[in-house]
């Protein structure tokens, strides 16, 4: 495989990335940091990718990993941030936190609006979410392929109605 026909697949991985990283971090900025690091990690690692085997599962591997790894990072060293003209980073070990309130309400809001589909479309929406081909999809509920990409399409459709409050100010995306 080339340098130009692997950057070509990874990229086609970026959005199934990002919502994957957006359910880990909660954050939509940490979810865009993630997948960038994924990506630049995937870009100069790429002669450590076998040809012809799972690019998807690659790509999740690496991103779970450093997600993993950041957040052993941040339980281990706790910083505060200083808003002052210098913007000085201060350890403080004894207590910090992050306010990520907006996150945690949209996240709370995106989950009850994923509940409220019936089961005939949150399945399959959440098995696609988690990396799943529809064929796959297809197969564990033994449904022609057909229908598993109409509940999936319908199922982003009431979600993008019942969420439409996010997509400007969030840059919330359920997919295309």
């Amino acid at each position: 495989m080339t340098q130009l026909e692997f950057n070509y697949h990874v990229k086609d991985h970026y959005e199934p990335l990002r919502g994957y990283a957006l359910k880990l971090t909660r954050a939509i900025e940490d979810a865009e940091d993630l997948v960038q690091e994924t990506m630049l990690k995937a870009f100069k690692n790429k002669d450590k990718f076998t040809p012809d085997t799972n690019l998807k599962g690659w790509l999740y591997t690496i991103l779970k990993n450093l997600f993993i790894n950041e957040y052993r990072k941040k339980v281990n060293r706790k910083v505060m941030h200083d808003d002052s003209e210098n913007n000085y980073l201060l350890e403080n070990l004894n207590y910090s936190e992050m306010n990520n309130g907006i996150e945690r309400i949209a996240m709370k809001e995106i989950d009850a609006a994923i509940n409220e589909l019936n089961n005939n479309l949150r399945i399959p929406f959440l098995k696609s979410f988690e990396g799943y081909k529809y064929s796959e999809i297809a197969d564990e509920l033994q449904v022609p392929l057909g229908t598993v990409k109409i509940r999936i399409h319908v199922a982003r459709q009431k979600l993008k109605k019942s969420l439409n409050a996010y997509g400007a100010d969030y840059g919330f995306t359920i997919g295309t």
